[in-house]
């Protein structure tokens, strides 16, 4: 790591800036320059150019972060993880879905390519990596905590989760005292190139890729049965368990809704649905997680009683209270509210009781349904 420097009484700092041509990182960008630093643009670039099922908006991200680099007057460097991204994280991906689980591909992303790959090749040579997370950083006790954003619902901490110490330690987030809006209207105020876009829906770096294409495209196709739960009622058919996840609600076909996904059955490929909005059978009380990951330390070691906590089991506005319990098999939150969908390989994201520092994370096991007569899958 370079060291920083100090002239004239002012601190200059090797800065590495992830540019996506985005609004958020190209806000980034424009923050950075008007403190005074002069931050190295990097654009990384996972997709594959000759990939059909990929409609990825690269081309028109380049471009954009292009324009941003040529705004300040900064080069910007392409540095292409193509093959460590698909080596790690779309097989993570696929390899879950082709058992049943819902993975959560953005995670790892930014664990093992971000702020993993990136970092190796390129990160380890600056005093900082900044990125356009809505996340800040907290300096307590000496040592540095990945905390939440200003804005609930926009804060990406559970995305962050399962990065390590040292990652967490260089890593700045510019935006994470600001609201959306705010970050919106300093992009429209400066007249940076991507102010008026459309904020990316993709699989973390892919794009506008359609989710269903990119699971097709690796596991296929094979008719199912779908079937009511309570009844035993064939309900029609679908294309193959792992287009499908616990809670899902849209994208069933069926008729006489809401239907949701309530268990599935990877042996026999059949889904289970329940109906009705109020159907206990898509509410859990509590779960398991297992190879919990601390980001930081554990603030709780030899703590054996119940832990007041807050918590995330998906990317959604606002935090969940809870009491985390630690057993032989790893950790377990019991919810103070009834869990929509509470589905297996995704990550339980556990917070302080406060909801300001993210503590760390584990990927979801099994869960406790209100009717242990249905247990979800």
């Amino acid at each position: 790591m370079l060291d920083t420097l100090l002239i004239d009484g002012f601190l200059f700092m090797e800065i590495a800036a992830l540019l996506s041509g985005g609004v958020d990182s190209s806000v980034v960008v424009h923050l950075l320059c008007e403190q005074g630093h002069r931050p190295s643009l990097f654009y990384i670039k996972i997709g594959k150019d000759d990939a059909e099922y990929m409609d990825c908006s690269a081309e028109e991200d380049l471009e954009m972060a292009s324009a941003v680099a040529r705004c300040y007057g900064l080069s910007l460097e392409v540095v292409d993880l193509h093959r460590e991204y698909w080596d790690n994280v779309a097989a993570y991906a696929i390899e879950k879905v082709s058992r049943g689980f819902t993975p959560n591909p953005d995670v790892m992303c930014n664990k093992l390519i971000k702020f993993g790959c990136f970092e190796q090749q390129v990160g380890r040579h600056f005093d900082f990596t900044a990125t356009g997370h809505y996340a800040t950083t907290v300096l307590q006790n000496g040592k540095t905590w990945l905390g939440t954003a200003l804005d609930p619902v926009k804060d990406q901490t559970d995305f962050l989760a399962q990065i390590d110490y040292l990652q967490v330690s260089k890593l700045m987030f510019p935006l994470g005292g600001l609201m959306k809006q705010e970050v919106r209207d300093i992009a429209l105020k400066a007249q940076l190139p991507s102010a008026r876009r459309r904020d990316s829906q993709g699989i973390c770096f892919l794009g506008r890729i359609n989710y269903n294409d990119f699971v097709r495209r690796f596991l296929g196709e094979k008719e199912g049965r779908i079937v009511e739960l309570e009844t035993g009622k064939i309900l029609g058919t679908h294309r193959g368990y792992w287009f499908h996840t616990i809670g899902q609600r849209k994208g069933l076909g069926l008729s006489g809704g809401p239907w949701f996904v309530v268990r599935k059955d990877t042996d026999e490929n059949v889904i289970y649905v329940s109906h009705g909005y109020d159907t206990e059978l898509q509410y859990g009380h509590e779960f398991s997680m297992q190879d919990f990951h601390f980001i930081t330390e554990n603030p709780w070691e030899g703590i054996k009683d119940e832990i007041p906590v807050t918590f995330k089991i998906r990317h959604a506005p606002g935090f969940i209270g809870g009491r985390l319990w630690q057993d032989e098999t790893g950790y377990r939150i019991v919810s103070d509210e009834k869990l929509q969908g509470i589905a297996p390989g995704q990550f339980g994201v556990v917070y302080d009781e406060a909801a300001k520092l993210c503590i760390g994370s584990g990927e979801i096991r099994y869960s406790t349904p209100p009717n242990p007569q249905y247990p979800l899958s």
